[in-house]
């Protein structure tokens, strides 16, 4: 029986490419946008996704109904959180001055990156957007087949800082290190985006649909 992979779909965007993205890495899951919480209850795994401001992706997820349906599931099911879909996880972000869901103990802070200047003698831009290397921390099942310091995807301006450093498993450069990847239990989390990531990030899904937190 194929595993029910749930893409919350609470109005933010980059879904479909989300939903392609893990049908192209494992072509046996079932893999649903869900907009119920029902759905997300029946799933075997959930992705939380998110692009854009985390106010307005807060607002949004809790105005569809699908928060407490967020916060049920992480409590057994594996998730995996994306983007802002990782920052929404931690318990608040600066930005805004937001409540997260707090699932995960620390804080999203903003790149303070003023007057710092690149290898190339330009300076550090926010949003950071592009491609950059993201060094394993911590050894890790979604990491399996990925090699150390692999480029992925970025577009943020604003990371996580977990509250115990153990939770960093994915360390990126840019003006200085910043958590690029957490994990806890069942949760994990992306600051970049897979689905942009080309065949690094293709396998971080399959290893995702694969992975077994419990055993």
């Amino acid at each position: 029986m194929s595993k029910i992979i749930a893409i919350v779909d609470y109005g933010s965007g980059n879904l479909r490419s989300v939903a392609q993205a893990v049908r192209h890495a494992a072509p046996e899951a079932d893999v649903r946008l869900v907009t119920a919480p029902s759905e997300i209850a029946a799933a075997d795994r959930i992705v939380l996704p998110g692009q854009g401001a985390m106010p307005d992706c807060m607002r949004s997820l809790r105005d569809s109904g699908l928060q407490q349906a967020v916060i049920a599931a992480a409590q057994h099911k594996p998730l995996l959180g994306v983007c802002i879909g990782e920052q929404m996880l931690f318990d608040r972000s600066d930005e805004g001055d937001t409540p997260g869901l707090g699932l995960l103990p620390g804080r999203v802070v903003r790149f303070q990156l003023d007057g710092k200047v690149q290898s190339d003698g330009s300076r550090f831009k926010t949003p950071q957007m592009g491609w950059n290397r993201v060094r394993q921390a911590v050894s890790h099942p979604l990491w399996d087949g990925i090699p150390d310091e692999s480029y992925f995807y970025f577009v943020h301006s604003y990371y996580v800082v977990p509250a115990n450093t153990e939770d960093a498993v994915g360390v990126t450069e840019y003006g200085a290190p910043f958590t690029s990847a957490v994990a806890r239990g069942n949760i994990f989390a992306t600051q970049f985006h897979p689905e942009k990531s080309a065949g690094a990030g293709l396998r971080l899904y399959r290893n995702f649909v694969d992975w077994q937190p419990h055993r």
